[in-house]
């Protein structure tokens, strides 16, 4: 067994038995081939929900350099193969891993927000993974995570937190000429931002709760 095998079979265990975690829309997930993974985030408990998608065990997920000093992400993450962005500057050799493991068919999970939210609201979204999908030709399928925030400290008291993960249609992004490039990286990161706002309850929506393309996803879905 291999690290990567071994990591995701102890996350899907310490899931099955100190949580109740569960996995919605899934058939929008495609079971194969290069595709993004555009997720809301709350918590560290984030990053072993996404591993343990049962569709994907060839998930990687892109996580920030804070993280290679804490003493528990660290080795997970290594583990997991995951790939390392330095938040701080315009990281190349990460943007080079990621694309590089969607060409290979991969599956890469990403927060568009680029940060934690500590509102539990969705944040402004950052245009780099609507780069990568262009760059790579993989659609961006969104997530919904909703229950981790408290999930920590539910643990601490020994309840089983109910996390969720919802999935939404993917989102393939077209080729963007040189003309007004910049708008139109703006445009399709609110699209993809609104389609995972839609997965939300309404109080995890945050700046973009009252967006109208929000409310004319929701009128579609109804």
């Amino acid at each position: 067994m291999g690290k990567r095998e071994f990591l995701f079979s102890i996350v899907h265990y310490l899931l099955k038995v100190l949580t109740k975690t569960s996995y919605e829309g899934m058939e929008y997930l495609p079971p194969s081939g290069g595709v993004l993974i555009a997720t809301n985030h709350l918590s560290r408990l984030d990053i072993p929900v996404l591993l343990d998608i049962p569709a994907r065990p060839d998930i990687t997920c892109v996580l920030t350099t804070k993280y290679k000093k804490n003493l528990l992400i660290a080795p997970l993450a290594w583990m997991g193969e995951a790939i390392w962005i330095d938040r701080d500057i315009a990281d190349f050799a990460a943007i080079k891993s990621g694309l590089d493991h969607l060409k290979k068919g991969g599956c890469l999970g990403v927060s568009p927000e680029g940060t934690r939210s500590t509102t539990g609201g969705l944040l402004p979204g950052k245009s780099g993974i609507v780069f990568l999908a262009i760059r790579s030709g993989a659609p961006i399928v969104p997530v919904g995570i909703t229950g981790t925030a408290n999930g920590v400290r539910e643990l601490l008291h020994f309840r089983k937190p109910k996390m969720k993960a919802t999935f939404g249609p993917p989102i393939v992004i077209p080729e963007i000429g040189r003309e007004n490039r910049e708008a139109e990286m703006e445009r399709w990161t609110d699209e993809v931002m609104c389609r995972m706002a839609v997965l939300l309850p309404e109080e995890y929506r945050g700046v973009y709760r009252d967006n109208p393309r929000v409310k004319e996803l929701l009128a579609e879905r109804t």
